[in-house]
């Protein structure tokens, strides 16, 4: 087993590390967007957000329809992206949980991000049902919505926690994915994917924002030095995002090949004279994540830059210029990656994430 490099010693990270490509995260290919109509559910939250001010500046889509619950974000939305210029903005409140908003909101919809969930572990272990509400009933509305609809693609966000979940937040994004997988084999036109990826740096209610809001000279509460996570930027996952829409065939799962980093090692690239404190693991909470399990490794494809796996159909498998296939006894655990950010690196992407929050 790998473990995580003690001094810093680096193996370059394959594609979301190197600048070239890192910059090239930042300016996806917008292709797939221009001239559809595009419909953003959780528009208003992180991922959302991001990706709607990114159509909005650079893609031109034919509409751009930002559906959410929150109110108060929508209008905070509105004065960032108002409906003026050459796309044309639309803000709808709705939730996934209501399938007659769903359906009037996807008419004449090309593609639909399905980014709405709640997310947050502690928050959906003490709030069990209202998390399969939104994650997993919301997901099937969403499905059902889209076939009723007749929109071309669907992609749905995923995460980690999905893959051998420990968590009901796991639980219910697997459930999610199960539920895109399965659409594709009686779809007679919607094409369905998902993409799965770790935690996104700076995200709302993230450690590094927590970090970042704490008072000056409190410390950093740390629960176990061994902990791993994989990290990805949320440039990076906007980007990914937008690549795997241009790839997806139908019933894949995307996933991109990330960095990891031991969460004991993140107070020392924020403050390095700031002290720590040990706190308990969180319920639900996992040692380290996987991205993919060895159950999953028979159906799973590598490409330079990410993993695919493929629909569980036989007659839906990926032609052999998707990729080559990964060893049968194959897992992708944050613990146990071959890549892993060096303190440069994460200050690096802490202070790139700090100059772009200021900057929002």
């Amino acid at each position: 087993m790998r473990s995580a490099p003690e001094t810093g010693a680096f193996s370059p990270l394959r594609v979301w590390d190197s600048l070239p490509l890192m910059a090239r995260a930042v300016a996806p290919p917008l292709g797939n967007f221009r001239n559809r109509s595009v419909l953003i559910t959780g528009a208003t939250g992180s991922f959302g957000s991001h990706l709607a001010r990114l159509l909005y500046r650079s893609a031109r889509p034919r509409r751009l329809l930002l559906l959410s619950r929150d109110e108060r974000k929508q209008e905070e939305m509105r004065e960032m992206l108002p409906d003026i210029g050459d796309t044309p903005v639309r803000y709808l409140l709705g939730d996934v949980r209501d399938l007659d908003r769903l359906r009037f909101a996807f008419r004449s919809v090309d593609v639909i991000i399905h980014a709405a969930a709640l997310k947050q572990i502690a928050t959906a272990e003490y709030n069990p049902f209202e998390a399969i509400q939104t994650n997993v009933l919301g997901s099937q509305n969403v499905v059902r919505a889209a076939l009723d609809c007749g929109v071309h693609s669907v992609m749905a966000l995923s995460t980690d926690k999905a893959a051998s979940p420990a968590n009901l937040y796991g639980a219910t994004k697997l459930c999610a994915e199960k539920l895109f997988v399965a659409a594709q084999s009686f779809s007679q036109g919607t094409c369905f994917a998902c993409v799965r990826y770790g935690n996104v740096l700076g995200s709302r209610g993230s450690v590094v924002e927590k970090f970042l809001r704490l008072p000056a000279g409190k410390p950093f509460p740390i629960t176990d030095g061994r902990m791993t996570r994989f990290w990805i930027t949320l440039d990076q996952a906007v980007a990914f995002v937008v690549t795997s829409l241009g790839e997806m065939r139908g019933g894949e799962i995307f996933i991109p090949k990330l960095p990891s980093l031991r969460l004991a090692d993140l107070p020392h690239a924020i403050d390095p004279h700031r002290r720590t404190v040990r706190i308990p693991l969180r319920p639900g909470e996992k040692m380290h994540e996987v991205l993919i399990s060895n159950d999953e490794a028979r159906s799973t494809r590598e490409r330079p830059d990410r993993y695919v796996i493929q629909h569980p159909t036989p007659w839906r498998a990926l032609p052999r210029a998707f990729g080559r296939p990964v060893p049968e006894d194959f897992s992708y655990r944050s613990d146990t990656n071959d890549s892993w950010l060096t303190p440069a690196q994460t200050r690096r992407w802490i202070n790139d994430f700090r100059r772009s929050d200021r900057a929002d």
